[in-house]
């Protein structure tokens, strides 16, 4: 009985698989994938969970990266375009600057400002995704801090602290790298200013005189300091900073009026009382007589004006231009780089850097006026201030309405500690416009 069992056994059982690389597999017909493949209709299906777990992953990370909420669609794109495109014709314009032996890739100015822009974009997202009320706290920091490299700069501290053209406004780190305190001062005053001139009650409409006072107190320190270097230039539009600021916080017509009557007091005192440095006092009386010292004083104004006729309508074209090839504007890849402009891209590449400043000015006035509080306000309308009042004196020194006083131009002229400043206040507008409570 067992042995028929076992028989039996045997004939029902299955043979087995034959064995890979035999004759058995040649007779079985091939394997052929379905239309649609793994995820298609017709092919293998992933399971109903799975699937409905990955696509909610998936649209979980879009709607934070692009939904009502997400930082991205709060950012004012307008003004980050007009900014970035300024950088990268601020790029174009010092690399033709400095590619005085012919168009090189490897030249250090054009690395240098590839990554100061890289690391400014860095610090403006850093700071545009605070909440603006956040630089209330941080504004005695930045002052204090500003203050101490001010200081740090007057000091003889050998090659840590060497004069460049006159003036000890920087501080040296190595390797071809530099700080500039005073951009960081122009930011503090305004956020000082901000903090103070906004710090208003309920039944408050503007700031008292006793607001006023303070301010003035603790922002005539940097400006001090900014003196001693000396750097009038600087002077000049931490002085705009702070009368603009005052006559935007709402104060009285007749407090205004006796500060601007002290302020042009104090500079006719100045100059009376020799206190400008030789060479201030020589940049303005050439501005005054622009044919007097050709050879001295006026002749970076007089090679600016030149550079820039010569371009006429369209230019001479990127490192084209023979005026810029043999470096007869000085300073021409920092102060005077609105020259290299109209010299290599014409009238019309000028008509597009003064539009798109026009463009950062519109929006950060306008992010003044949506602004939630008396401080969003004072912070992107002082903002705006710097950036009018330098371009304005940057471009007017080069075609011969302003006296040569080395500011740079907002995102376009060569410089780390400028770029940054400028993209950390790019940082703060965005702040402010996207922690707006009104949409319209």
């Amino acid at each position: 009985m067992s042995s028929w069992r076992s028989s039996q056994d045997l004939a029902n059982r299955r043979p087995p698989p034959p064995v890979p690389g035999s004759a058995a597999y040649r007779s079985l017909p091939p394997v052929r994938a379905r239309p649609g493949g793994l995820g298609g209709s017709g092919g293998l299906r992933l399971g109903p969970d799975l699937r409905r777990r990955r696509g909610g992953r998936l649209r979980q990370l879009l709607s934070q990266i692009f939904g009502s909420g997400s930082p991205l669609r709060r950012l004012n794109w307008i003004l980050l375009a007009a900014v970035l495109a300024l950088c990268a014709l601020g790029t174009l314009l010092v690399w033709s600057a400095t590619a005085t032996a012919g168009l090189n890739t490897s030249d250090p100015y054009l690395t240098k400002s590839i990554l100061n822009i890289a690391i400014g974009l860095v610090l403006m997202v850093g700071v545009s995704m605070l909440d603006y009320r956040q630089l209330r706290q941080y504004a005695p920091i930045a002052l204090a801090a500003s203050c101490l490299g001010l200081i740090v700069v007057l000091l003889p501290l050998g090659s840590l602290t060497v004069p460049v053209n006159g003036s000890k406004s920087w501080i040296s780190l190595g390797g071809g790298f530099q700080i500039e305190p005073s951009e960081y001062a122009k930011l503090s005053i305004i956020l000082v200013g901000a903090m103070i001139l906004g710090d208003l009650s309920r039944r408050e409409k503007r700031p008292k005189v006793r607001a006023l006072a303070i301010m003035l107190a603790i922002c005539v320190v940097p400006l001090l300091l900014v003196l001693a270097e000396p750097d009038l230039g600087v002077v000049i539009v931490m002085l705009a900073l702070m009368i603009g600021m005052i006559a935007l916080s709402g104060i009285r017509l007749r407090w205004l009026i006796a500060l601007l009557a002290a302020g042009s007091a104090g500079a006719f005192v100045a100059i009376k009382l020799h206190l400008l440095k030789a060479y201030q006092l020589s940049r303005l009386t050439s501005f005054l007589h622009p044919s007097a010292d050709l050879n001295g004083a006026g002749y970076s104004a007089r090679q600016s004006e030149i550079a820039i006729g010569s371009g006429g309508l369209t230019g001479q074209g990127l490192f084209h231009s023979q005026l810029v090839a043999g470096g007869f504007v000085p300073e021409q890849h920092t102060d005077f780089i609105f020259a290299v402009a109209g010299d290599e891209i014409g009238y019309v590449g000028c008509l597009v850097i003064i539009g798109l400043l026009a463009i950062v000015l519109l929006c950060a006035i306008r992010i003044a006026a949506r602004a939630d509080d008396q401080f969003g306000t004072l912070v992107a309308g002082g903002i705006a201030i710097w950036f009018a009042v330098q371009s304005f004196i940057n471009i007017g020194m080069t075609i011969g309405i302003m006296p040569v006083t080395g500011v740079p131009l907002p995102f376009v002229s060569y410089g780390g500690s400028a770029i940054f400043a400028d993209m950390i206040a790019i940082g703060a507008l965005h702040a402010v416009h996207r922690h707006r409570s009104v949409f319209t």
